[in-house]
């Protein structure tokens, strides 16, 4: 593995991985191939697909990205590498293996702690067998490839001197990059860059590999602490698409690369990436997760390119950079070159589509060009916005889930607020049920929660217009969580926290959009759960039942 030009970045996407440990970010494994593709589209080094012996469909979703994706052409002309991350064993290694060997670049990261915290506590390992386990492991993963990754987990707040140790003798047992983590995110940009600079001062060998930052965000400093290590040596940064994963998340994709293209005369660095697709795939994650960019986040955030004060738009209207320091088209703000609407055909849309970042063919292009049409029924002009809403509600949806069919809400000052629902199961039966609410969307949910007898408690509601206009889609997201049996009052279990999952609907009417957020999460829920979702139907439906 040839290490990059010292003027050049590696970015390594842990987005399917460690970004998907957020809470309620489960993705579905097509889900994880859409965006894979969208992360080799932007122009990403490293994809983490996945944590292979976590389960047996990761290993199967990381597979199938390296089958499919690990053989697709970057803007540079080259496959993104495939990762795949192993625990310091050999049974977690060769699931590892087994999942990535299909991609044209595959590589195997393996992780082992080095904090006495870590050693000591969790581990129940002295140094030397900490050492000894570290150069088994690292070498296994080098008899089956030629790519390997090592990270001592929790280097922040390890001791530097055995640090050095452990990292020289990675190298010697094979490993072509050494990860430096800042897992709990407690170090400050100044110790961790001194942290790296003294790797590359003392470490034996450090010559001949990457080194790579991945840092966490729990004091809010891990975009700092990621260009600090940079600054002092590090060629690859690991990073999450809007910045998700457990905790307070990582080092956010979009900040990190906009930083070194923004202040290139500062860093004298350049990343692979096209940053043109940046906002694209920031709303594809939080679509697909659930998880909402808030407006003020850098980059991505709805009010990253706004100005409100009047001195700040007094300034904008002579001069764009008094208030900017980089155009909203280069993120992917610009405006849309082919207007469409309900003359438009099914080849200019697919062309509009293919320029979004998205290619369908067959059964798929077909239905979302019908949603295309629907929506265009009811709006006079299609903006970038609302495609990317339609294709994000319409595909790429769990392979047994219920869907809704029907709707209908009664609601105001007079009477009681009631819904209806119709809602499709796995096995093509209908089921239609009413409840009262204290509003219509809790109406709709009480009506859902009759046929999906699922216990689960709402964390989170959300809903925003996707574009300006009466006429405007909405989009809502919601975040549930399991109720299992013998689960305490405050929705915690001692030994087993139950999961969280998050839902996204779009839709020009908002409680339908609604319904649709709350069948996607407990969707994920079911699929999660038993593998399908058809026997939780309650068994009371079955005279509203019709073949």
């Amino acid at each position: 593995m040839s290490k990059p030009d010292s003027d050049y970045v590696r970015i390594f996407d842990t987005t399917l991985r460690d970004g998907e440990q957020s809470p309620g970010a489960t993705l579905t494994s097509a889900e994880k191939l859409e965006v894979a593709r969208a992360l080799a589209r932007l122009g990403v080094d490293v994809i983490e697909a996945g944590f292979p012996a976590a389960s047996p469909d990761d290993l199967q979703a990381v597979q199938r990205i390296a089958e499919e994706v690990g053989h697709t052409p970057r803007p540079d002309g080259t496959p993104p590498i495939i990762c795949g991350l192993a625990r310091a064993t050999r049974g977690d290694i060769e699931k590892a293996w087994q999942a990535v060997e299909p991609a044209q670049r595959p590589r195997i990261h393996t992780f082992l702690a080095t904090s006495e915290i870590h050693m000591k506590h969790k581990l129940r390992m002295d140094p030397e067998q900490v050492v000894e386990r570290v150069v088994e492991m690292v070498g296994y993963a080098r008899s089956l490839c030629d790519d390997v990754e090592f990270s001592p987990e929790d280097a922040g707040r390890s001791d530097p001197q055995f640090l050095y140790v452990v990292l020289a003798e990675a190298i010697k047992a094979g490993a072509t990059t050494l990860n430096i983590p800042d897992t709990v995110g407690y170090t400050t940009p100044e110790e961790f860059g001194a942290l790296i600079a003294g790797i590359v001062e003392n470490v034996p060998g450090i010559e001949d590999v990457v080194i790579s930052v991945h840092c966490h965000d729990d004091l809010g400093l891990a975009t700092a602490n990621t260009l600090a290590g940079v600054r002092a040596g590090a060629r690859q940064v690991e990073v999450t698409v809007n910045g998700i994963g457990e905790r307070a998340g990582n080092t956010s994709l979009e900040e990190v690369v906009m930083a070194l293209h923004t202040r290139r005369p500062v860093f004298g660095l350049r990343t692979g990436v096209d940053t043109t697709q940046i906002t694209r795939l920031s709303k594809l994650v939080s679509n697909y997760t659930g998880i909402v960019v808030p407006p003020n986040k850098a980059i991505v955030g709805a009010n990253a390119f706004a100005h409100e004060a009047g001195i700040h738009q007094d300034g904008m209207l002579k001069h764009q950079t008094t208030y900017e320091i980089m155009r909203p088209e280069t993120v992917g703000l610009n405006q849309s070159r082919l207007v469409l609407g309900k003359h438009s055909g099914r080849h200019a849309f697919s062309v509009r589509l293919e320029e979004l970042g998205y290619r369908l063919q067959g059964d798929h292009l077909q239905r979302a060009f019908a949603r295309f049409k629907a929506l265009a029924d009811k709006k006079k002009v299609i903006s970038d916005a609302d495609l990317e809403a339609l294709i994000a509600d319409e595909l790429y949806q769990p392979p047994e889930v219920f869907a809704l069919e029907g709707l209908q809400v009664a609601c105001g000052t007079m009477g009681m607020p009631t819904a209806t629902v119709r809602l499709r199961d796995p096995k093509g039966r209908q089921h239609v049920r009413a409840a009262v609410g204290t509003g219509p969307v809790d109406a709709a949910y009480k009506a859902v929660d009759q046929v999906i007898q699922v216990p689960n408690r709402l964390l989170e509601f959300s809903v925003h217009a996707v574009t300006e206009g009466i006429d405007a889609q909405g989009e809502v997201t919601v975040r549930i969580q399991e109720q299992r049996p013998g689960t305490a009052d405050n929705g915690h279990a001692p030994k087993d926290p139950p999961r969280t999952f998050g839902g996204y609907g779009a839709d020009t009417d908002i409680i339908v959009a609604s319904v649709k957020a709350y069948l996607a999460a407990l969707n994920k829920l079911l699929v999660a759960r038993d593998g399908q979702a058809a026997a939780h139907v309650g068994a009371q439906t079955a005279d509203v039942e019709r073949a």
